[in-house]
């Protein structure tokens, strides 16, 4: 796709991966809408970046409608959802994992990005075309010891990728998966507070990368699942 002129969004826009992603496609002449929870740092990271704000929570069904309305109204479509928002969960064995911790991961890691996806993919189909990029994990292709809740919410996200992949193709619509390993980022800090870079861990940067470089491939083909490790993390 052309970069310059097209419509994103993008969630969980203003921190990490998300804000590094925007940034990214705002630098190539996109037009970005970014979306989170806190207001404060949604606006601040917008005016960094060159972006649109909507404050929204993935989860809650309402907001992702008004984030389609505002959207609409300002912008008049949309060429590709970027699935970002995700939320991390408590590191419990089996006998310790808790329903409260596995309900508020789903309710973002799962239905909030399907939710998105079900609006975004009825403008698709109208318009016979469009991207929608879910950022999932590692942990989604592996599953590790204590990471019942967030692993499994990453399989699940990587199931409904393949998902809409059968069922979008035909509309011209590309549905692509990026599962970066460990990256430095505020990920499970609830004060959103970003790790320091290190020299041998991936950076947001590295993501926006792989996620931009895939949309950028010519239309008539697309990527179903990009996996970007550290070269030599140790």
């Amino acid at each position: 796709m052309n970069i310059k002129d097209s419509v994103f969004l993008v969630t969980g826009g203003s921190l990490g991966i998300g804000k590094a992603t925007a940034k990214l496609l705002a630098d190539k002449g996109g037009k970005v809408i970014i979306t989170g929870r806190n207001q404060k740092r949604l606006e601040e990271a917008a005016k960094q970046i060159n972006a649109f704000p909507i404050c929204a929570d993935v989860s809650v069904e309402s907001d992702v409608i008004k984030t389609y309305e505002i959207l609409l109204k300002e912008f008049g479509t949309l060429d590709c959802l970027i699935n970002n928002a995700g939320i991390g969960s408590k590191w419990s064995d089996i006998t310790n994992i808790d329903l409260a911790d596995f309900q508020k991961v789903y309710s973002v890691n799962v239905f909030g990005a399907a939710l998105m996806a079900r609006e975004a993919a009825k403008i698709f189909i109208k318009k016979n075309y469009g991207n929608i990029v879910n950022v999932s994990s590692t942990a989604g292709t592996k599953g590790f010891a204590n990471g019942t809740v967030y692993s499994s919410s990453k399989f699940a996200l990587r199931g409904m990728t393949q998902c809409w992949q059968a069922e979008l193709r035909k509309y011209n619509i590309r549905v692509i998966l990026i599962n970066p390993s460990e990256v430095t980022t505020a990920f499970n800090n609830p004060n959103g507070i970003e790790r320091p870079e290190e020299p041998k861990k991936l950076r947001p940067f590295e993501i926006a990368h792989a996620i931009v470089s895939s949309l950028e491939m010519d239309d008539r083909g697309f990527i179903p699942e990009l996996t970007i490790w550290a070269t030599n993390p140790f």
